[in-house]
């Protein structure tokens, strides 16, 4: 028996096209046989690692076996909604996709939350779509794609967004995926181990610069913001540095930033995912904050770690009852605007 219940704060399911399409309402959308960009990366090795997760039962076991709580589910092709240069297919998508999710997984198991997609080609369709999910279908959490989209995720255009996310006291999370490799800095790599190595941390780094300089922490200060699957080491290193530059240049070059970038980061609404292998968990919640350090199993990826991750947290000797607690559980429920069962 666990101590308490852990709370997976990002999940995946892996849906299909097959799926999808019966949800789809323009027929002329539906017919198509392929909605995302492919990228060839072989990621299981040959079917070698990770599994799939496309039903509500694949998950409910899951949740059974390992005593979870609950779990906030993001897609896998849906990752790369950004990557979707067609705005009237975004659209559909994003709309076929949520509707999908509430009638197989949270109307099957309501421990099956969602993370809704949303058409970000759009601002108004997706200003339109947040508030869908949300007042409509209850979903807690809003994906950002931080891969695809030609304008970074800070840039004035995405306000409206996240003006209604923040209305509605729903978190929204910046989610990578190792699509498009020249956007992120891995252009020149043509192996899979190195494209994702740089995927998720550069991705969010970027994310998070152009959110922090341009503005979207101080116009939005009620605003939970987390940044997934890329650990929480990078964040004192890269704080440091914006800090600096923000010292040095702010004034001029990023004046819409008022503070120092760290004390965004202290007022506690930017979460980021603590991953059971980082050595420095301890040394981070000290620099920043205990309780914005949270776990995600990322099953049934071919990365996942699953149920051993919960695990290793739970046999670490230098986390302290407190951390370890707000890693494995509260803070899911902090960013997620959660009721504890």
């Amino acid at each position: 028996m666990r101590p308490y219940p852990p709370i997976d704060a990002d999940g995946h399911i892996t849906e299909s096209v097959q799926q999808i399409v019966p949800y789809i309402q323009d027929p002329l959308h539906a017919a198509r046989q392929r909605y995302y960009p492919a990228d060839g990366w072989d990621r299981s090795l040959g079917g070698k690692l990770g599994t799939s997760a496309s039903t509500a039962e694949d998950w409910t076991r899951q949740l059974d076996q390992h005593e979870l709580d609950r779990t906030i589910l993001y897609p896998t092709d849906g990752l790369g909604i950004g990557c979707v240069h067609e705005v009237e297919v975004a659209c559909a998508l994003c709309r076929a996709y949520n509707n999908f999710f509430i009638e197989q997984f949270t109307k099957r198991d309501p421990r099956l939350l969602g993370a809704a997609l949303i058409p970000m080609q759009d601002v108004g369709e997706a200003v339109k779509e947040v508030r869908r999910a949300v007042t409509e279908l209850g979903m807690p959490g809003v994906m950002l794609p931080a891969v695809g989209l030609r304008v970074p995720l800070g840039d004035s255009v995405y306000h409206p967004i996240y003006a209604e996310a923040e209305r509605l006291n729903v978190m929204v999370g910046v989610h990578a995926t190792v699509r498009e490799p020249g956007t992120y800095g891995a252009g020149a790599f043509n192996r899979f181990i190195e494209v994702h190595q740089l995927s998720h941390p550069f991705a969010q780094m970027q994310q998070m610069t152009s959110m922090m300089f341009q503005g979207v922490f101080e116009k939005f200060p009620r605003l939970r913001v987390a940044f997934m699957e890329a650990g929480c080491s990078w964040v004192p290193f890269w704080l440091d540095r914006m800090d600096t530059e923000w010292e040095m240049r702010g004034e001029v070059e990023a004046p819409v930033c008022k503070r120092r970038p760290s004390d965004y980061v202290a007022d506690g609404n930017i979460f980021f995912h603590a991953e059971e292998d980082e050595r420095l968990i301890p040394a981070v919640a000290a620099a920043l904050r205990e309780d914005i350090l949270y776990y995600a199993s990322d099953y049934p990826h071919w990365d996942h770690h699953f149920p051993h991750s919960i695990d290793e947290f739970e046999e670490r000797p230098d986390l302290s009852e407190s951390l370890r607690r707000w890693i494995l559980r509260d803070t899911a429920l902090r960013l997620y605007g959660q009721e504890a069962s």
